[in-house]
């Protein structure tokens, strides 16, 4: 797990975060909704735009804590 994401990396929340969102007084305001907003599909950037700031410090703290992580490459599809 990389400590500091690249703006490109697609990021996607883990099992402990999943544990966390239906109790959002266990995270503060911004990590809350760049969790909820982190789907695995969105970059670091997408992130950013989202949250209206640059979300890369938000998103290194919730990587150290286990709570984000670096979403597998899709494979291209066959159709």
């Amino acid at each position: 797990m990389p400590s500091n994401p690249d703006r490109t990396m697609r990021l996607q929340r883990t099992a402990e975060a999943w544990s966390l969102l239906p109790h959002p007084q266990a995270l503060d305001r911004r990590a809350h909704a760049l969790l909820l907003l982190a789907n695995g599909h969105r970059t670091l950037r997408e992130l950013s735009l989202l949250v209206g700031t640059n979300a890369e410090p938000l998103a290194r703290q919730l990587m150290q804590q286990g709570l984000l992580q670096d979403a597998p490459a899709e494979l291209p599809s066959l159709h």
